[in-house]
């Protein structure tokens, strides 16, 4: 017998007297962000696809997806994150305005010169890593990245490439995390953490300001398409940072108007949907292997600061079995009629897995109700990765693995 989604309407909303400001992530620092990105050779405007016979077969108006997959040749968004981060961080040292160093400045011997040596380390599944590793060869510095447990060595070795020193660890993502932190206190690293806690705060609110730049680019091109905004966002969270960063940038846009959204987990790593069942405003961590194929997801403690976006502007919380983002590759993978073909990885494509089923499972009709969706809905997805792992994409979609029923 399969597990099945398990969802819950956000109930926490009214705990808060004052909502959590999202100004951070409102169009005049993601544009700061953009315009860095803007800068990084390599740079375009990854695809919006309009899948508009999906959105017929569903009874929608229009289902849109970007696909990350094009992102600076990295198969994935990540890097929007750590390389704005990275690069906020040097800023930060010479006391200068990001606005001051383009891309082209920033990797100058002249500015290597005057920091030194820096050697950035992180925690990963794989996207991350990967990002972090690839912006440190840019700047012409080290990078040391840490893998949990159970992570393929396909993605250890996509790191490696880049330059970095990167080993797979004994422990879950959460453990990884905690270790790499004690590591680079001692060591003097600069941890490049998509995940905040007391005392680091500045770092992940600028990774998250560079998910940014992903959001801000999808809402140009739905203008460009004659759309003013979508109805509704589903975005899938792990510890929180890209979906706080798009729901935030969205909140702040659109204020009281602005999408419903739709925050989509794995449910071997569902902190905020257990967080919001709870009801209390309070975040709740998952422990355990979290053994999940939605490797990118399988993190069990939030993020302080995604959290609180989360917590005042989300309208639903899902919980998905692995088998929702296996439908959501095959979905994505094999289109129907004209609609463009979107390879996505295990942990970019639960959102439209679940899409699908709230849309076509009667089972789901009051959480499809409860949002509204209709034929008159727009919806909104990120495909955050490519075939990240392309045996393991190669498994589920040719042959089969995490069966729907």
């Amino acid at each position: 017998m399969r597990k099945e989604i398990e969802w819950i309407g956000n109930s926490m909303m009214p705990i808060s007297k004052q909502k959590t400001t999202v100004e951070f992530l409102g169009k005049q620092e993601i544009d700061k962000a953009k315009k860095f990105h803007m800068s990084c050779p390599g740079y375009e405007k990854t695809p919006l696809q309009s899948l508009n016979n999906l959105a017929q077969l569903l009874g929608v108006a229009g289902v849109y997806v970007k696909d990350e997959s094009y992102r600076f040749g990295l198969n994935a968004f990540k890097v929007l994150g750590g390389s704005y981060a990275m690069a906020r961080y040097m800023a930060q040292r010479l006391q200068k305005d990001i606005s001051e160093l383009p891309f082209e400045k920033i990797i100058s011997q002249e500015i290597k010169d005057q920091l030194g040596d820096v050697t950035f380390a992180t925690a990963t599944d794989g996207n991350h890593g990967r990002g972090v590793a690839w912006t440190a060869r840019k700047l012409g510095q080290k990078s040391i990245v840490y893998m949990p447990k159970g992570s393929t060595i396909r993605r250890l070795e996509n790191i490696r490439a880049e330059g970095a020193e990167a080993k797979i660890t004994d422990y879950n993502y959460d453990d990884t995390v905690r270790m790499i932190a004690e590591e680079s206190d001692r060591k003097g690293w600069v941890i490049v953490q998509d995940t905040a806690w007391k005392g680091y705060e500045d770092i992940p609110t600028w990774i998250m300001q560079g998910y940014g730049t992903m959001a801000a680019e999808a809402l140009e091109q739905l203008n460009d398409m004659g759309i003013h905004k979508p109805t509704h966002i589903f975005i899938q969270a792990g510890v929180g940072s890209l979906a706080g960063a798009v729901q935030g940038y969205f909140a702040s846009v659109f204020e009281e108007e602005r999408p419903k959204t739709v925050i989509v987990e794995s449910d071997q790593a569902d902190c905020f949907y257990k967080s919001a069942k709870a009801g209390d405003g309070k975040p709740r961590i998952v422990g355990g292997d979290m053994t999940t194929i939605m490797a990118g997801l399988a993190c069990g403690e939030p993020n302080s600061i995604g959290w609180n976006v989360l917590r005042d502007y989300s309208e639903m919380f899902m919980s998905c079995p692995d088998w929702v983002s296996a439908r959501g590759m095959r979905i994505l993978g094999n289109p129907l009629g004209s609609d463009c073909k979107v390879v996505s990885g295990e942990s970019g494509s639960v959102t439209i897995g679940a899409l699908s089923m709230l849309m076509q499972d009667e089972h789901l009709k009051a959480a499809r109700e409860a949002l509204g969706l209709n034929k008159d809905s727009r919806i909104l997805l990120f495909s955050t990765e490519g075939d990240t792992d392309p045996d393991k994409y190669r498994s589920i979609v040719w042959d089969g693995e995490c069966p729907s029923y």
